[in-house]
């Protein structure tokens, strides 16, 4: 039996959508939606370049949204879903954010913090712990990465 459930499945989806739209903004790929209690808090993509803000992950996006939502920093018993691994910043701001769960989809080797290239939430000198699950529709959400790079080298190759 898979550790995913099939609201877990409804979420990602969603993220995915997410990260859809971020690809069309010529922003990386990259989906999150923010969940408690299977309601929505926040949602958000990619768009430090849009922004010119290079906090503006898709994470903190859905964070900043959920915070505002319920007025308070601390975002307790949530779920945040994000369609690829979180890097180093985007995990602080889970941690700080209190968020319960995590749920990725593809794996990043090169600045995914929670299981690749760092493991970060493994350590105990955190002051929040937080549960995750990675590989939800990896294939799906990697997929997304590998064709929106693809298609940006090609555009280098012909400007």
């Amino acid at each position: 039996m898979s550790e995913f459930t099939e609201r877990d499945h409804f979420w990602m989806q969603h993220a995915i959508r997410l990260a859809e739209a971020a690809a069309l903004q010529e922003e990386v790929p990259v989906g999150a939606v923010l969940v408690t209690n299977d309601e929505m808090l926040g949602e958000g993509f990619n768009r430090p370049i849009s922004e010119s803000d290079p906090s503006a992950h898709a994470e903190i996006v859905a964070i900043r949204q959920g915070a505002k939502k319920i007025s308070n920093y601390r975002i307790l018993d949530s779920t945040l879903y994000v369609t690829l691994e979180p890097c180093i910043m985007c995990v602080g701001a889970i941690v700080h954010a209190r968020v319960k769960r995590l749920v990725f989809g593809a794996y990043d080797a090169k600045a995914g913090a929670v299981g690749s290239a760092f493991q970060v939430l493994d350590t105990n000198k955190l002051n929040h712990r937080v549960e995750y699950a990675g590989g939800l529709l990896a294939h799906n959400c990697g997929q997304l990465l590998s064709e929106f790079f693809r298609a940006r080298r090609e555009k280098c190759k012909i400007s």
